[in-house]
C-alpha cells in the first residue's frame, strides 16, 4: 500500500487529521532540508509536502516564491531532490508528496518523472498549475506505479469541475481554503466547513485543507473540518528567520514550531 493511503488509514481509525507540512528543497540547503524531514517525523507529523523550487511558481506567494529563487540560486536541480528523497529513506518512512510544476515534468516526461521518483521513494505529487483537463498523462503514469497525483479544488471550481476532479484525483484532495495564492492569512473564510462537507459526500478521499493556514488556532479549526491541514508559508517564514544561525538551532527551532501546529491539529476538544 502507498505511504499516502496507509497514512490516512492509519490516522482515520484513530480519529485525527493529518498534518502536513509544507517545506522547499534546498532551502536554505539540501542538508538542512533533510534534517527538517527527519525532525518533523520525530515531531509527529504524518506527511511531508516537499516543493521543487521553480523560477514562475503560479500559487505560491512571496514567502515561497523566495524560498524557491534562494534554492535555485545554489544550483538545485531535480536529480539532487530525488537523491535528497532516498537519502531520507535510509531513516525514515515518512509520505513525501513533491509540489512541482507542470514545466518540469514536461520537460522531464511524465512516465519518466514517476518512475525516477518512486525508485527515489516519494509517494505522490501535487501539480497547482495543471488543469485537471490536462492531466491524463501524469494520472495514468501513476496509476501504474501506485503514485498518487492529487489534485485541487478551489472555493471557485465549479460542480461540474469538481465531480471531475474527485473521479481523478488519488491519495487525497488538495482543498485551497482561499482564492488566491499561498501566504497566511488572518481567518479562515466561514464557508469552508460546507464546501468541505459537499465534497466529502462525493468522494471518499480524505480531504487536506491548505493555503493561507499560518497559526496553531487556524491549524486547529481547519482540524475539525478536514482530514490534513497543510501548511506552508508560515514555516518557510520560520526557515528564513534562523537561516543566519547554525543548521542544528535552525532545525530545532522550526521543529519545535511544527511541534506546535502538530498538537494543536490534533487537539480537537
Amino acid at each position: 500500500m502507498n505511504r499516502i493511503d496507509a497514512k490516512f488509514k492509519e490516522l482515520k481509525e484513530k480519529g485525527v487529521p493529518a498534518f502536513i507540512p509544507f517545506i522547499t528543497a534546498g532551502d536554505p540547503s539540501l542538508d538542512t532540508t533533510r534534517e527538517l524531514i527527519l525532525e518533523f517525523d520525530r515531531r509527529g507529523a504524518d506527511m511531508i509536502e516537499l516543493g521543487v523550487p521553480y523560477s514562475d511558481p503560479i500559487a505560491d506567494g512571496p514567502v515561497i516564491q523566495s524560498s524557491y529563487y534562494r534554492a535555485l540560486s545554489s544550483g538545485i536541480k531535480l536529480a539532487d531532490i530525488l537523491e535528497l528523497v532516498r537519502d531520507v529513506r535510509k531513516k525514515s518512512e515518512i509520505p513525501i508528496v513533491s509540489m512541482v510544476s507542470q514545466s518540469i515534468l514536461f520537460k522531464y516526461g511524465c512516465k519518466e518523472f514517476v518512475k525516477n521518483a518512486v525508485n527515489a521513494g516519494l509517494d505522490g505529487a501535487t501539480i497547482p498549475d495543471l488543469p485537471i483537463e490536462e492531466a491524463e498523462e501524469i494520472i495514468e503514469a501513476g496509476k501504474m506505479k501506485d503514485f498518487k497525483v492529487a489534485c485541487f479544488i478551489a472555493p471557485t471550481t465549479t460542480d461540474d469541475r469538481v465531480d471531475l476532479i474527485v473521479r481523478k484525483s488519488q491519495g487525497f484532495l488538495y482543498y485551497i481554503s482561499v482564492v488566491g495564492i499561498t501566504g497566511s492569512k488572518n481567518e479562515l473564510a466561514e464557508e469552508l466547513t460546507n464546501n468541505i462537507r459537499k465534497i466529502k459526500k462525493a468522494t471518499s478521499l480524505p480531504v487536506a485543507l491548505g493555503f493561507g493556514i499560518s497559526t496553531p488556532e487556524q491549524a486547529r479549526t481547519a482540524g475539525k473540518i478536514a482530514d490534513g491541514v497543510i501548511v506552508g508559508s508560515a514555516i518557510v517564514r520560520e526557515i528564513e528567520k534562523h537561516s543566519n544561525q547554525e543548521s542544528s538551532i535552525l532545525v530545532n527551532k522550526v521543529g519545535e514550531f511544527v511541534e506546535e501546529l502538530v498538537n494543536s491539529t490534533k487537539n480537537q476538544n
